[in-house]
């Protein structure tokens, strides 16, 4: 994790951003976009962590918890190949109104395209539809920690992400300056000590393989 990001951080539209991660992107095909032009055919949509910032609306453990548990899973789902939009599901654990699943599924969902009843349901005779492909409360978890199972629908080949998130460092004392920021009370110093705290933490959830374990089921 860097201060001041590169073109490649900053390439996406908007403003500059304050904070640049060091962190692969995720390729994946999209049939509906081949078919109406907007990709070229076997040539993937790049996604970007700070893609799924934008989506989320800020960084955190979280966030970056969901966009690695997305990357691993479709990394073991498809080993030899782009991922293929609407070829897979996503499985929670938990509901969706659960605090973490919640978010983290908005971020899965962002980057997998798969989505619950109100989403895309495909061209004529559901081509490339991604409705239903993402479910809530499907299995038992051998763990309270955030799981996700991902199965392709055209071989049922299914592997589990859990994400250790007892195990991502608390950040330091630093950490607690959130609340004078929030107050408007703190100073410039301790506004940089969060974020340079802050920031480190997200930067170890996208570096720190350890903190998720990936396995077929």
């Amino acid at each position: 994790m860097t201060r001041n990001p590169t073109e490649a951080d900053t390439n996406h539209g908007g403003t500059d951003w304050q904070v640049a991660y060091d962190v692969d992107p995720v390729e994946i095909r999209d049939p509906v976009a081949e078919a109406l032009g907007v990709l070229e055919p076997g040539e993937p949509f790049v996604i970007t962590y700070t893609d799924a910032v934008k989506e989320a609306g800020h960084s955190c453990p979280t966030a970056s918890g969901a966009y690695r548990i997305a990357q691993l899973g479709l990394d073991a789902l498809y080993p030899d190949g782009y991922p293929v939009r609407s070829e897979f599901e996503v499985q929670a654990a938990g509901p969706q109104d659960d605090a973490a699943y919640g978010v983290m599924s908005r971020i899965v969902s962002y980057v997998t395209g798969a989505t619950e009843d109100d989403g895309f349901s495909g061209l004529a005779g559901g081509y490339g539809g991604r409705r239903g492909l993402l479910r809530f409360d499907v299995f038992d978890p051998a763990t309270a920690e955030p799981t996700f199972r991902f199965r392709r629908t055209d071989t049922d080949e299914t592997v589990e992400v859990i994400y250790h998130v007892g195990d991502v460092p608390d950040g330091g004392p630093a950490i607690g300056n959130l609340q004078l920021i929030l107050d408007e009370s703190a100073s410039d110093q301790q506004r940089e000590a969060f974020a340079d705290a802050w920031h480190g933490r997200v930067q170890i959830v996208l570096s720190d393989d350890s903190l998720f374990t990936v396995d077929a089921v």
